[in-house]
């Protein structure tokens, strides 16, 4: 080379665009859309102990026990200002939450809530995505607010809850 430049090292590129003009331009808008985190559930053999771990021991508020007998499961809601921890306890023999406490006797997590904003349309497209969901049609949550919860084989092993925010 003898200190000279070689006409093929200099390569002209096209000018790069932005990623993300890029990708608005090629994927069409989602008809729905993620929200925040809601909930974190945890499921608690001693409802009453859990209660008071978390509103005596660390200060939380919390609210009183309230029966969903639609979801088989009683709820406490634990207030943590950016969220909150759902306690889940049986409620009848075919609770769902009777299963699960059977394989974890100390309780454990339980689910993820997160919020969208329409839940009918993310059902729809989740489902045309092959994502299962656990029942067919959306159920009225602890909120009292449509709910549908997404089967864990398909979300990396976790029981994702979507509520319409």
């Amino acid at each position: 080379m003898n200190g000279r430049i070689s006409r093929c090292s200099r390569v002209l590129l096209p000018r790069a665009h932005s990623t993300t003009a890029s990708l608005r331009q090629v994927v069409p808008g989602s008809l729905w859309k993620l929200g925040r985190l809601n909930h974190i559930a945890i499921a608690v053999p001693d409802m009453e102990k859990a209660t008071a771990l978390y509103r005596d021991v660390l200060g939380a508020t919390v609210s009183a026990k309230v029966p969903l007998p639609e979801h088989g499961v009683y709820t406490v809601f634990v207030e943590l200002g950016n969220t909150k921890l759902e306690l889940l306890h049986p409620l009848g023999e075919k609770s769902p939450i009777s299963g699960f406490l059977q394989k974890n006797k100390s309780g454990g997590m339980h689910h993820i809530c997160i919020e969208v904003d329409d839940i009918n349309a993310a059902i729809a497209d989740l489902k045309a995505k092959n994502i299962r969901t656990l029942s067919a049609e959306p159920r009225i949550g602890a909120h009292g607010k449509p709910v549908m919860f997404l089967h864990p084989k398909d979300c990396d092993g976790v029981l994702v809850e979507l509520e319409e925010a």
